[in-house]
């Protein structure tokens, strides 16, 4: 099976890395709602959030928190939208949480998403290394 998710995390497929630990990796969203809209994926293939085992859970979403204040932080964002898709909606059959960056009257309602584009691949690298190093701080 072909999961363009694994591949990433494998570092087969390349990806604007936000960080990558033991646990999981982040990487940005191809097609953001926003720029520094960020993917956090669990390194072992699971399909669903039912599927992540149980001693995960902690781990994993301490990473999803620490992720959102990294946003804040590195993007100057007000607050973010942290969600999962479980099968319906579900674009990759590979757990992901989509931590997107919130701003007062930034045209996001209800689930009606625009979808944007980052300028250049430069744009992109320097967003993901922003979020990174906000990340890190974040420890």
């Amino acid at each position: 099976m072909s999961c363009v998710f694994c591949e990433i995390v494998d570092g087969r497929v390349p990806a604007h890395v936000v960080f990558a630990d033991e646990v999981a990796v982040a990487f940005l969203d191809t097609r953001p709602l926003f720029v520094g809209h960020t993917l956090l994926v669990p390194r072992p293939h699971y399909e669903t959030l039912l599927d992540l085992p149980a001693h995960l859970l902690e781990p994993f979403f301490g990473r999803t928190q620490r992720l959102a204040g990294a946003l804040e932080v590195g993007l100057g964002c007000t607050g973010s939208f942290v969600a999962i898709n479980n099968r319906v909606s579900q674009s990759i059959a590979h757990l992901h949480v989509h931590v997107v960056p919130r701003n007062r009257k930034d045209g996001l309602r209800g689930f009606f998403w625009p979808r944007t584009k980052y300028r250049s691949e430069e744009h992109a690298g320097g967003i993901a290394a922003r979020l990174s190093e906000a990340y890190e701080a974040a420890s």
